[in-house]
């Protein structure tokens, strides 16, 4: 049955040491944060979607932010508790917490891997330390080794991120910073092109011209080199900034890309669940202070309830699921969203892609070649009737 197709669960803290200045994610500094109130809400809001979704397989916790390493261990044991009690979870569920390299977070590690998380994402983004300046880190190189170093060796599973075409980065540094960090920990790897998000404190900066980005055939030469650099320590690029070993990919934001369904707690979250009245998406309120007096009165913080159409779901499952290197499955793009595939791409613009050696179309499948890829923010909107 659709119903029974396993879910997979983010629960978000919104809470930052400091603001990061290229981030746009719900992210907020606090003078001092209730942990222990912050967490009974979270409990709260899983117990009160559980209620409405029924008992599910769960396949996947996702701890993220903000920064969730901030989180006291023992909130983190609850809810992987009550995630176990309330839904079938996999016997070889995947628990996820994201983390920065700080003396301070790192010193937790051990108490999160007792609590149940068993794979660390950790917000590495440059082994660099006056790149970590520009980027507004809290950690130096030295922390970044050192947390990397300590997390392989609590965790069976580990990922990290880093963040390339910065200013003034060249080809070679930019492999020889990447294959220092691959050789240290080389199991998932999350790399993304530094952009200007509106909002930022780098969109001002930015705009009054302070810095410069690499672009054009410069930032399309760093694309290539890392994938190349992944590529000889046996990563692969399974998603757009994303490269891992063979079976280390990661299986919880795999369900976003899949089109899978998720459920989302915490300030700001969303969630898509796919019922036998339709796709159900919701959106909680992203005021950290809001949301939990809502929870407090509520139970939950939903703000925004909608039925999404099956031009909807088909649109939104063409958008996530061509960022993946096996592309998407026609099949599962018509049983998520009840259109048959023909009724939900623009037939010219797809005629032009594969002529062009942007997509590839197969028997039953869709997926974007490697220029596809680079080209897909761009080749989307019009792809998508």
């Amino acid at each position: 049955m659709r119903r029974m197709e396993p879910l997979a669960l983010y629960i978000h803290w919104p809470f930052c040491a400091s603001k990061c200045p290229y981030c746009d994610f719900n992210s907020h500094v606090r003078d001092g944060v209730d942990a222990a109130r912050h967490g009974r809400a979270l409990r709260r809001e899983l117990a009160h979607e559980a209620a409405r979704t029924g008992r599910r397989p769960l396949a996947s916790i996702f701890f993220g932010g903000g920064t969730p390493s901030l989180m006291p261990p023992e909130v983190v044991a609850d809810l992987v508790a009550d995630a176990r009690a309330l839904f079938d979870a996999a016997p070889d569920i995947e628990v996820t917490l994201e983390a920065n390299p700080t003396s301070v977070e790192i010193a937790k590690l051990r108490a999160f891997a007792q609590a149940g998380v068993n794979r660390a994402s950790l917000g590495v983004q440059a082994l660099d330390t006056e790149a970590l300046r520009f980027l507004g880190r809290q950690h130096d190189a030295g922390e970044a080794i050192a947390a990397l170093e300590a997390a392989r060796a609590i965790f069976p599973r580990l990922s990290f991120d880093m963040i390339y075409a910065r200013p003034g980065q060249g080809e070679a540094a930019w492999r020889a910073e990447l294959r220092r960090a691959l050789a240290l920990a080389a199991d998932h790897l999350s790399l993304y092109q530094l952009t200007i998000e509106p909002g930022t404190k780098f969109s001002t900066l930015f705009g009054r011209g302070e810095f410069t980005l690499p672009e054009g055939d410069a930032a399309a030469a760093l694309y290539a080199a890392t994938a190349e650099e992944a590529g000889a320590f046996g990563l692969a690029a399974y998603e757009v900034s994303n490269y891992a070993r063979p079976g280390a990919e990661s299986r919880h934001n795999l369900q976003y890309w899949r089109y899978g369904d998720y459920l989302g707690i915490g300030a700001g979250a969303h969630q898509r669940v796919l019922e036998p009245a339709g796709m159900r998406a919701a959106r909680r309120h992203r005021a950290p202070e809001e949301w939990l007096a809502r929870v407090e009165r509520d139970g939950h913080a939903v703000v925004e309830e909608e039925w999404l159409t099956p031009r909807d779901r088909a649109r939104e499952a063409l958008l996530m699921g061509l960022r993946l290197a096996e592309g998407v499955e026609l099949a599962r793009i018509e049983a998520r969203s009840g259109l048959a595939f023909d009724d939900c791409i623009d037939a010219a613009t797809l005629r032009d892609c594969v002529e062009a050696g942007y997509l590839e179309q197969s028997p039953g499948r869709l997926r974007a070649t490697g220029e596809g890829l680079i080209r897909l923010d761009a080749l989307l909107p019009r792809l998508v009737a």
